[in-house]
């Protein structure tokens, strides 16, 4: 399968990579071409082993000029085809996902019920008729955006739950075709979002075929300990941020709740005060700021991470003489301008409008760039987790931890889906029924590759269609019988 190469994101193959444990968080970088104030990843050499680093791409770019006075909602895949991340070292991503937790359905004496096992049987004898088709299915996934793609926020988009019900079995060969939720919404743990999503959907889904945009950032738990993290509703992202494993977890509201005066437009309710982790913040060193999820108090968020950004090694209620020589990282799980939502008018702004902003504010008062890492779509070190997820998806299912040769990618944000599948070398299909609402046949920037549709059920039906012939029916005949070949077939929906 095709990939990004070194030529695509202006690398140069030949130069090497810094050794692991080089540098250290406060650390600039030592290469000329580096700019001033670059914060490298921290490195252990005596860590296990357990992230992956994908190599940086290119330094860092102000995005605050160009939004100043004017804000481009489209960004062609010519500005797009680097990253836009400025550490020039690497970028920690998880060995590999979580432990599998496939889920299965049993009877109260822990088998399989009789109806799904005789199922099974009759299913794995109409596979073995039709054996081409069955390794074909072997070499294809899918990779589904969610929001705008299966649903609208907490609605149904009724072609998501046919779509996947069909890819989940209901098909002619009562066989699962590998697929992956890859999203870059965030917000809450994924056992919560899977269990809302499977709520929804009306169709399980699994941990294991699941990434947000902040999935992959549990691999720096190995890299800082005392972290504030920004976004989502009340104190819910605390708890993601700890199940990452990270051991000094602190919001914007704690800060507050200790010093009422650092945000004088806000007020904290009696019940956040309550659930506010007060210390004494003027004896916390903080060794990054995460910014997981979207702010929901953008005032209170932004000064506290402005205060962050131009302190003393990370102190807050101080002023560096340099802040640029003494800034902590900052991290954002996502880059995405805009969301679909439940809202009937245009998409809604997100997490990089709160990202351009803070960006703005800090060359106001700095008069410098701000060095920030961006994952989620299209950022690359999001699809090289997404392989990681996949090819064990692709293990649990068919028994091969493999990567396919036919990935669709399918999204509704040319900007972050298209770009990101596009560049990745995967075959990428558009639908309108999120933020690409033009009349326009294909996306003029970002152009998907294989094509744009009215929905989700469309799309995976011509991809299937592509790979497993026109003849492939898309719903499972429980009247059909093997031997005799039954008494009729379903129709191709």
């Amino acid at each position: 399968m095709a990939r990004i190469d070194d030529a695509d994101l202006a690398v140069d193959p030949s130069a090497p990579a810094p050794a692991a444990g080089s540098l250290s968080p406060r650390d600039t970088r030592p290469s000329v071409s580096a700019p001033r104030g670059s914060i490298a990843i921290p490195g252990d050499p005596n860590a296990p082993g357990n992230t992956i680093e994908v190599p940086a791409t290119r330094s860092s770019i102000s995005d605050a000029s160009a939004y100043m006075h004017n804000l481009s909602l489209s960004p062609s895949m010519r500005d797009r085809r680097g990253s836009r991340n400025s550490f020039g070292t690497s970028l920690p991503i998880p060995r590999s996902p979580r432990p599998s937790r496939l889920s299965t359905v049993v009877n109260q004496e822990g088998g399989r019920p009789n109806l799904l096992k005789s199922r099974e049987i009759m299913a794995s004898q109409i596979q073995d008729m039709h054996k081409d088709k069955v390794k074909a299915v072997k070499n294809m996934a899918f990779a589904f955006d969610i929001d705008g793609v299966l649903v609208h926020g907490s609605e149904l988009i009724p072609e998501g739950a046919e779509a996947l019900k069909m890819l989940n079995g209901d098909n002619m060969l009562g066989i699962r075709i590998p697929y992956i939720l890859l999203t870059n919404g965030s917000g809450k743990t994924e056992e919560a979002r899977t269990q809302q999503l499977s709520e929804i959907l009306g169709v399980p889904v699994d941990l294991d075929q699941f990434i947000q945009s902040h999935t992959p950032m549990q691999a720096l738990a190995e890299y800082y300990e005392t972290v504030l993290v920004v976004g989502g509703d009340g104190f819910t992202i605390r708890r993601v941020a700890e199940n990452y494993g990270f051991k000094n977890v602190f919001v914007p509201k704690d800060i507050q709740a200790w010093d009422p005066t650092i945000s004088p437009w806000s007020k904290l309710t009696p019940e956040e005060k309550k659930e506010a982790r007060i210390v004494d913040f003027d004896k916390i060193k903080f060794d990054a700021i995460l910014v997981f999820a979207d702010s929901r108090d953008f005032m209170t968020d932004t000064q506290v991470v402005i205060d962050l950004l131009i302190a003393e090694d990370g102190k807050i209620r101080t002023k560096a003489e340099d802040p640029v020589a003494s800034r902590i990282p900052i991290y954002f799980s996502n880059g995405d301008l805009l969301m679909p939502t439940e809202h009937k008018g245009t998409p809604r702004l997100t997490m990089g409008a709160f990202r351009i902003g803070l960006e703005a504010q800090y060359k106001a008062l700095t008069g410098v760039d701000l060095e920030r890492v961006v994952y989620g779509k299209p950022e690359l070190a999001t699809y090289k987790y997404a392989d990681e997820v996949m090819a064990s998806w692709m293990e649990e299912l068919h028994g091969e931890k493999r990567l396919p040769d036919n990935v669709y990618m399918i999204g509704d944000n040319p900007q972050s889906d298209i770009i990101g599948g596009n560049m990745y070398g995967w075959n990428t299909c558009l639908v309108r029924t999120g933020v690409f609402q033009s009349k326009e046949p294909n996306d003029p920037n970002n152009p998907a590759s294989f094509g744009v549709f009215p929905n989700v059920l469309e799309a995976v039906k011509a991809a299937v269609r592509k790979e497993l012939g026109d003849d492939f029916q898309f719903k499972w005949n429980p009247k059909i019988n093997p031997v005799t070949h039954g008494d009729g077939a379903s129709a191709v929906e």
